[in-house]
């Protein structure tokens, strides 16, 4: 890297531990810059984004041996799969020979076979066939797919590409007892959707846990039920934060769901980011998940996910839930993408954040945020000759 922006860097870094190290009371947004400077994308992804752990989907999308689906997270092309053992795997997607994508989408095989060359594996990833090879020492031992850190939590498929982390379920005992009641492990997948938005990574995660632009940006879609004026902020700690979006007492009911549920946690949904990449809407009857995929600096592919308690809501009514969610997301999409046009002015501000009920979240995030950057007296040094 380039020493002009490596002392860039530095600089956003110290701007990010000041922003981070600011009491609630005193909390603000993070300057544009850091949501469309290419190198400072580069930076976050190089030293925590890609040895974080990232939501895939659900697991009871690849119910059945052989059941796969295919998703990429930065420069890995990634086979999600259930084996002939029942156990889900993440494998490389790339053949062993030239790099074949294996696989595209969804679907279920017991065997992926290579259509360039042919090379054969199995559902966990063995070397079974590879044609006219045999003469080149080409075995199962040093030619099957590579697999990738995998731990499933409640139902969700997490991914980690570095292979030295630390596990993941440890760490998340505060948020499992919040979400505990709603029993999300035994919700079922009703759909999944993926499409790319132009904006900065970031940028979602905060829109998706701010409550403070619910009645401003989705005044049919989401203040009937979750208006601003009644959310309020909820746990957190060094892995996760989370919000109530509360409903007002005149809503109708969104159903039972699991029956330990209190009936304050029946009357609202549980909004959570588990850092870094993952935001989630918990309710009675409904988990909604986006996994978040950063491309650039500008550019994610957002894959989401819907999963109902039960068989309370007809299939009616799920339908119309998606379609809720699918302009709820629109709404969204349409603001964060006009947004990211504008963040580079040298005017984009770093103004105040709301009182912690609306935008507390946020501070959370820039703790976060504050805790993967190194500290003062061991700050990014130039690489010899770059």
């Amino acid at each position: 890297m380039a020493v002009e922006n490596l002392a860039k860097i530095n600089a956003m870094n110290d701007t990010l531990r000041e922003i981070a190290a600011l009491p609630e009371h005193e909390a603000q947004c993070l300057p544009g810059r850091f949501y469309t400077d290419p190198d400072y994308f580069r930076y976050e992804v190089e030293t925590f984004l890609s040895r974080e752990w990232h939501a895939l989907g659900r697991a009871d999308e690849i119910p059945k041996p052989g059941d796969y689906f295919v998703t990429q997270l930065f420069d890995e092309p990634l086979l999600v799969v259930r084996g002939d053992d029942e156990e889900v795997r993440i494998l490389s997607n790339l053949c062993r020979h030239r790099g074949m994508p294996l696989v595209e989408g969804v679907g279920s095989t017991r065997r992926f076979v290579c259509a360039y060359h042919a090379w054969t594996y199995g559902g966990n990833g063995q070397l079974i066939n590879a044609p006219r090879m045999r003469d080149k020492g080409v075995t199962e031992k040093n030619c099957s797919l590579p697999t990738f850190r995998c731990e499933i939590w409640n139902g969700f498929i997490y991914v980690n590409l570095d292979d030295d982390a630390a596990p993941l379920a440890p760490r998340l005992g505060q948020l499992e007892n919040m979400l505990g009641n709603y029993d999300p492990s035994r919700m079922r997948i009703v759909r999944s959707f993926e499409e790319d938005w132009h904006t900065n990574w970031k940028c979602l995660v905060e829109n998706f846990m701010e409550a403070y632009h619910l009645s401003v940006v989705h005044p049919e879609t989401l203040h009937p039920y979750t208006p601003t004026g009644l959310s309020r902020k909820s746990m957190s700690d060094d892995s996760f934060t989370s919000y109530c979006a509360n409903y007002p007492e005149t809503a109708a009911s969104r159903g039972a769901g699991a029956p330990g549920l209190t009936d304050d946690e029946r009357k609202r949904s549980t909004l959570f980011n588990l850092f870094p990449t993952q935001i989630a809407s918990q309710a009675a009857t409904l988990l909604v998940s986006f996994s978040i995929k950063p491309l650039a600096v500008d550019r994610i592919r957002v894959r989401w996910t819907m999963s109902t308690y039960g068989d309370e809501l007809t299939q009616d009514e799920l339908e119309e839930r998606i379609a809720l969610w699918h302009e709820v997301n629109r709404e969204d999409r349409e603001k964060l993408e006009k947004m990211q046009r504008a963040l580079a002015s040298r005017h984009a501000p770093s103004g105040q954040l709301a009182p912690r009920d609306y935008e507390g979240t946020i501070w959370d995030f820039y703790r976060y945020l504050g805790r993967q950057i190194p500290s003062v007296e061991s700050p990014l040094r130039a690489v010899s000759g770059g």
